[in-house]
């Protein structure tokens, strides 16, 4: 049986031969933004506190699961930092022996008031979505009037001492073709890589249609109108980013192309919902109930079986452009950006 590196156990390995390293953790399916991609304008159900998961089970689960060979962390929503007291998650993850990356996806809103704190707490990298510099667009997508806050945020975090900072940006046709060459010339000056990421059906107003998306290859196509791309290779082995960096050597881009060419053949993450549901795909429509086991007494054990198991039967691929594609009961702030 294969073991990890640090001999701490055997490696989580899929049906499909796919080592598992990254578990994303929502903390949270609250957000204080309503993006048109993600949540509707209003009357939005959260869960109950009562079931979201402890500080303490959250960290319980991460020791658990770093001993089976997952070493990096992502803290997500809905919005994390609307998780009150998150350094303090931050710090416990961080001290988890065999965990060597927290990182954490933010719409960047609250983060002028805790960039530094976050960082000190043992937090290394940031992913900020940001769709748009337009003030007018960002409103129209976010559904927000609040872009020079999230500016504030990034430039807060750029003086903390990240080991990286990227942004997000979802790429939707006839939205983001203006926007592109704003947030590269803002990434090649500030020091950030920027990402687009296809358009994917996860919207809880379901106006997802495959003619709405914006695919990398024609962002790609944008892009070489005006700066010489060089393909990174083997970027796919590390992330789902297809990555390019800049001829002139100032910094560098990533393509997430989650509809027209998906990364699913290197997948090696797995999920778990703020109410701690297990799920080994962004699409999945099966969850295995971690929580539940934890607070019916279950022994670690007992909780790395049940995550061995699902894993064993994790999904190939999502089937977006497969004719029995089933769209995922959950909207995307409730399963975890």
């Amino acid at each position: 049986m294969e073991t990890d590196n640090q001999n701490r156990g055997p490696a989580l390995v899929d049906g499909m031969g796919r080592t598992i390293v990254n578990l994303r953790i929502s903390v949270t399916d609250r957000c204080n933004f309503r993006c048109t991609y993600c949540m509707p304008a209003d009357n939005v159900e959260f869960m109950d506190r009562v079931n979201l998961l402890s500080f303490e089970e959250i960290t319980r689960i991460a020791t658990i699961v770093s001993k089976m060979g997952i070493n990096r962390l992502r803290l997500t929503g809905g919005e994390p930092l609307m998780r009150r007291d998150l350094p303090v998650l931050v710090n416990m993850l961080s001290s988890i022996d065999g965990i060597n990356d927290v990182a954490m996806t933010t719409n960047a809103f609250f983060l002028k008031d805790c960039a530094k704190t976050l960082r000190d707490a043992g937090l290394k990298r940031l992913n900020v979505s940001l769709d748009a510099l337009d003030p007018e667009k960002f409103r129209d997508v976010n559904r927000r009037d609040c872009l020079d806050q999230v500016l504030e945020g990034l430039k807060e975090a750029s003086r903390a001492g990240y080991e990286s900072i990227k942004i997000n940006a979802v790429a939707m046709r006839n939205f983001s073709e203006t926007e592109i060459m704003s947030l590269i010339q803002m990434g090649r000056s500030d020091g950030f890589e920027i990402r687009f990421i296809e358009f994917m059906p996860l919207d809880s107003d379901r106006i997802w249609e495959r003619d709405k998306v914006l695919f990398g290859h024609e962002i790609v196509d944008l892009i070489r109108e005006k700066y010489e791309l060089v393909p990174i290779d083997n970027s796919l082995d590390i992330g789902p980013a297809s990555e390019y960096r800049f001829a002139d050597g100032k910094g560098k881009i990533g393509i997430i192309t989650a509809v027209s060419n998906p990364f699913c053949d290197h997948c090696n993450r797995i999920r778990m919902t703020a109410d701690g549901k297990l799920r080994t795909c962004l699409f999945s429509t099966r969850e295995t109930n971690l929580k539940d086991l934890l607070r019916a007494g279950a022994s670690d054990e007992d909780v790395a079986t049940a995550i061995r198991d699902a894993v064993r039967i994790k999904e190939p691929g999502h089937k977006i452009n497969l004719d029995d594609f089933e769209r995922p009961v959950r909207a995307m702030h409730a399963i975890g950006g």
